[in-house]
């Protein structure tokens, strides 16, 4: 009965025996998925790291052309703020210029109403004057010149705007 007794505390040693190396065997493979999961992980957070170093280049790139658009742009709004009054100055230049021709070619035409020219033939009409500061020279040919004066601000002024 010893011998039984012996042999079966044996039988159940190797038994244990094999379910530990069964576990251990287990035990091992769970390991090499572990061991690579952590490679896979690391090369993940490396990965992640390089893409983060390259998006904050990227944003400052960005911020970069943002500033130099910025100023590039306010450059361009203050030369545009500077042409608009210079164009503003003008118009208002000419519309004055423009009413001042008008006064005078309404005081021409009061004049003609007022006194009747004698009929003369147009070879003895005087030839007109050069333009003097004090003297219109002709009031009709400084209408025209006024209107064609007129004309030529406002293509102008209809070319910017296009």
């Amino acid at each position: 009965m010893s011998n039984l007794l012996g042999l079966t505390i044996e039988g159940l040693v190797a038994v244990l025996l094999l379910l530990t190396i069964l576990y251990c065997a287990r035990l091992n493979s769970r390991l090499k998925l572990l061991k690579a999961d952590e490679r896979m992980m690391k090369t993940t957070i490396t990965e992640l790291m390089m893409s983060t170093e390259n998006a904050e280049r990227a944003i400052a790139g960005l911020n970069a052309t943002i500033r130099e658009a910025e100023q590039t742009l306010s450059t361009q709004l203050r030369d545009a703020e500077v042409f608009t009054r210079a164009i503003t100055d003008n118009l208002k230049a000419g519309e004055d210029v423009l009413s001042r021709l008008r006064k005078v070619a309404h005081a021409g035409k009061v004049l003609a109403h007022a006194e009747p020219e004698p009929e003369a033939e147009p070879e003895s009409r005087p030839a007109p004057q050069p333009y003097r500061d004090d003297i219109p020279a002709d009031t009709s040919a400084m209408v025209a010149a006024a209107q064609a004066f007129a004309e030529r601000t406002r293509s102008r002024v209809r070319g910017l705007a296009a």
